[in-house]
């Protein structure tokens, strides 16, 4: 799943819950999204992170 995807039903289940509640199915959904959202997130800082280069010391 890219990540625009990945956002895009992260919000939709957010609106969901707002208006109606969610099932516990789609609770689990929701914290198995936001959990390879943050993943990814992690992973392009620490690349970032790795990729720096210290100049002059």
């Amino acid at each position: 799943m890219d990540i625009d995807a990945l956002v895009q039903r992260i919000n939709e289940l957010a609106r969901k819950n707002k208006e109606s509640g969610l099932t516990e199915e789609e609770k689990l959904e929701r914290a198995q999204l936001r959990e390879v959202y943050l993943n990814n997130i992690r992973s392009n800082f620490r690349q970032q992170l790795e990729s720096i280069e210290v100049v002059d010391e």
